[in-house]
């Protein structure tokens, strides 16, 4: 690319040339092609700055700021990728503590139990879903209408496609007559709670799981159906999908905990939390983000993986934004929803990868080779920032009260609780 020669008779210009003055004293020029520009330059960096948004981090090439609003683009949703421990969950929970600066709502679906300090830290609502634990959610719950142009027959068709899904995962597939009994009986238990095409939805309360079981005990040839459902309303799983919903969701910050789950049930308590949130949002259109974090859960059967890209195409009517985050990016870039997910996001967030996924990345997002060695070398809290057309490395900063809050380091966690610990001694003793 550069072929040195001899400066005959011009030594103090080539010597002034040289000098950290920006002055071309030699005017010596080299016609190159666009090749070899291109590998000098191998990164396409983009100004992410706008007047109006919340701090993502700083631009790596040019040491600017990527101040954006994700709804201020064609949608707001957005992927997040990233190995265990590169920092995807601390860079989300930055997002979400300047979100409510802004006065957005956030919904979060917890499986680690990561976001507890930052809930309690801003007087959000931590809700346990578990066997043994009091909140309840009701799979059979209906949206409120927000306008007379949805009827509500429309309602309770979407409502009967959604619990039926449900179902799918419950009792490991259906077959077509088993199909065709389990829309009968969900029809009929609306009905029992008199949810018809003519009612008022303000005024009714939905069936649940225990209602459904009554009507198939009743049906023809669904015997089978019965014995596989017992296991959710009288064995070993019952009281997770048999009570009413008796959780609120009228806080600027609401948090969903499925840690003590098993893992049997999480693809079945998130589908049925998503749900939930899904019905609160059509109910009252308000500027919201949804967090869904290890988003692989929803991939692992076809029924709840086609939900939740069905609400990432159609979130946007409702002025909310989904953030789908995971670690699992084979299988989840592998699956047709997974990438309609993608492709429906029009934020991206790459952040370290391991070489067994990262050629994958590369092809789905078009990267060039050095962003791909970007992505294998950063270091915690660095990657790749897209957001529509545009893309950027980025550094993910935060202050020190900001940092004593998203932390998810297991000594820094450790130190707090110790210097809790001590502080509540000291209380106590004065």
């Amino acid at each position: 690319l550069i072929n040195s020669r001899k400066v005959l008779y011009q030594a103090e210009q080539g010597f002034n040339s040289t000098l950290p003055l920006c002055n071309d004293e030699l005017m010596i020029e080299f016609a190159m092609n666009s090749s070899p520009i291109a590998a000098s330059f191998p990164f396409i960096s983009a100004e992410l700055t706008s007047d109006n948004g919340i701090l993502y981090g700083i631009n790596r090439h040019n040491n600017s700021l990527i101040l954006f609003d994700r709804f201020s683009l064609q949608n707001a949703n957005m992927t997040v990728f990233a190995t265990s421990g590169a920092g995807k969950s601390y860079a989300i929970k930055l997002e979400i503590m300047r979100s409510l600066m802004m006065g957005i709502e956030v919904i979060v679906i917890d499986p680690e139990m990561e976001y507890k300090h930052l809930s309690d830290a801003v007087g959000g609502t931590y809700i346990n879903i578990s066997l043994s634990s009091e909140s309840k959610i009701n799979p059979f719950d209906l949206p409120r209408p927000m306008s007379k142009e949805v009827s509500v027959e429309d309602i309770i068709r979407g409502a009967v496609i959604t619990v039926k899904g449900l179902l799918r995962i419950m009792l490991g597939g259906l077959t077509t007559e088993q199909d065709s009994i389990i829309d009968r009986a969900l029809i009929e238990s609306y009905a029992k709670k008199d949810i018809t095409p003519d009612c008022d939805l303000a005024t009714v309360k939905p069936p649940t799981m225990l209602d459904l079981q009554e009507i198939l005990e009743g049906m023809t040839g669904s015997s089978e159906l019965v014995l596989k459902l017992q296991k959710f309303t009288e064995g070993t799983f019952s009281g997770l999908f048999t009570s009413p919903t008796n959780v609120s969701m009228k806080n600027q910050l609401v948090v969903f905990s499925v840690r003590d789950l098993e893992d049997e049930l999480r693809p079945l308590g998130i589908y049925t939390i998503i749900n939930y949130i899904w019905n609160v949002v059509r109910s009252e259109r308000k500027k919201r983000i949804l967090v869904i974090d290890e988003a692989w859960w929803l991939m692992m059967h076809e029924d709840s993986a086609r939900f939740i890209f069905a609400l990432v195409k159609r979130c946007r009517k409702y002025y909310l934004g989904v953030t789908t985050i995971t670690q699992d990016v084979n299988d989840f870039l592998r699956s047709q929803y997974g990438q309609g997910i993608v492709t429906n996001s029009a934020l991206n967030l790459l952040m370290r990868q391991s070489p067994a996924s990262v050629d994958l990345l590369q092809k789905v997002f078009m990267l060039t080779d050095s962003e791909k060695y970007l992505l294998l070398e950063s270091g915690p809290g660095e990657g790749i920032f897209f957001a529509g057309l545009k893309h950027a490395a980025i550094k993910v900063v935060a202050s020190y009260t900001e940092d004593q809050l998203v932390t998810t380091n297991p000594q820094q966690l450790l130190d707090q609780e110790k210097a809790k610990a001590e502080l509540e001694s000291k209380n106590r003793e004065s």
